[in-house]
């Protein structure tokens, strides 16, 4: 199928607003007319001008008969009514009025009774998808759940920036819908799956097991499904594709691998890599590590600097601050000790601790992940990473230090080593 609607900003600039409202207005002005329509949008982990697309997306949409709006968490936290209005940028009162009509939705991932079982992936079907990279952690058959509300609508909008990702190789697309809103048991294979694979043979690839396994489980889904995919640069947008999934998210690749890819000519020997607020636990400020882990030198360290960070995971911590963070063989070669822990915790530690090995009892981590935050050295030692004390830090001593790189806002830029 081909693009309902398309527009690219030239080189280092950023759309318009005039010309983003042409573009949804293009893509999908009158085809919903007196449609039941869900839009999925990410939560404030992602950076988007969601405010404005909020308003344009509503604007276009008005003559649906009813416009909802369901933050794809995946496993993060529930957002408070107050942050809900937050994030799409409007006041108590104009939800009160203006945008009455429009719903504010959370996605529920573990709740079985909030989700609505489409199938299942057969055990056959995960091995010939994963390859040589499938292990018998992976378990067996996957059932595909997803939140049954989103099923009652007659229209599925995707609205969602694309960025390169450690799990999948580029967000954005289906997986909004896995694990955007689905079950947990989509969400830990994939990611396990990530894990096994590892973050030096996913992050910025399109083609990748996981992205498989996606769009497996969602064509699945019965309700239609339409892609706005954007590619953000810095706080605008750099281009916008709209079209059915696997088209918008190619075209979306294509210019995230343009833009978001910096590629270097040696590797670093240490990076101070800052998490910005809007990462507000270890779980989700872990991807400083992960866009840099390529670009590391083999005994390098990154330092996830994150002054304002206090916690691991309200979800996922007490597993965490159990197992800490270790290298994927650590778990392989003593699975028997990990077996209840959920895979996509396992995941998230072994991204965070990177590429390794653990042989004869010792774990040997390619490179060394200092946290420099809120947390103590004696919470970072019980979590098998570095401490810093994030105040001795000055940003301004990493400027032009051969072999030395200071990120001022990572998590989405990924760095790459050039081939030799």
């Amino acid at each position: 199928m081909a693009l309902l609607a398309k527009a690219v900003a030239a080189d280092h600039q950023l759309l318009d607003e005039s010309t983003i409202r042409e573009t949804l207005q293009a893509g999908l002005g009158g085809q919903f007319q007196k449609a039941r329509v869900l839009v999925l949008i990410p939560d404030h982990t992602r950076t988007m001008p969601l405010p404005q697309l909020f308003r344009l997306m509503v604007n276009t949409l008005h003559d649906v008969s009813q416009l909802d709006f369901m933050v794809a968490l995946g496993t993060h936290p529930p957002l408070t009514h107050e942050q809900l209005l937050h994030l799409v940028g409007i006041s108590y009162e104009e939800s009160q009025k203006e945008y009455a009509h429009v719903g504010l939705l959370n996605h529920i991932w573990n709740d079985p009774e909030l989700l609505l079982q489409l199938g299942v992936l057969p055990l056959e079907q995960i091995q010939t998808i994963a390859g040589d990279n499938w292990h018998p952690s992976l378990g067996g058959d996957v059932p595909v759940q997803i939140n049954q509300l989103a099923m009652t609508y007659d229209q599925i909008i995707i609205l969602g920036p694309t960025f390169p990702h450690e799990v999948v190789g580029f967000s954005g697309g289906a997986k909004y819908l896995f694990p955007g809103i689905s079950g947990p048991e989509m969400i830990n294979v994939t990611h396990w799956l990530g894990a096994l694979i590892t973050i030096l043979d996913t992050i910025g690839i399109e083609n990748t097991p996981m992205r498989e396994m996606i769009h497996a489980a969602a064509a699945m889904v019965r309700v239609p499904i339409t892609l706005v995919s954007v590619v953000v640069e810095k706080v605008g947008l750099a281009g916008m594709f709209i079209g059915d999934m696997q088209t918008a998210f190619h075209e979306a690749v294509k210019l995230s691998s343009a833009l978001q890819i910096t590629w270097v000519d040696e590797p670093f020997q240490q990076v101070l890599s800052f998490a910005p607020p809007m990462y507000d636990e270890l779980w989700t400020a872990a991807k400083a590590m992960y866009k840099l882990e390529p670009a590391i030198a083999d005994g390098g360290e990154v330092i996830v600097y994150a002054p304002h960070l206090e916690k691991v995971s309200d979800v996922h911590g007490k597993f965490l601050h159990r197992i800490g963070y270790h290298v994927r063989d650590y778990f392989l070669k003593q699975w028997e000790q990990f077996q209840d822990v959920p895979l996509g915790v396992l995941a998230h530690s072994t991204h965070l601790k990177g590429s390794g090995t653990f042989e004869n009892g010792i774990e040997n981590p390619r490179i060394k992940v200092t946290l420099a935050s809120k947390m103590s050295r004696e919470d970072c030692e019980r979590l098998n990473l570095g401490y810093l004390d994030y105040r001795t830090i000055n940003p301004a001593d990493w400027q032009g230090r051969e072999g030395m790189l200071y990120v001022p806002k990572a998590g989405e830029m990924l760095y790459r080593l050039k081939a030799r």
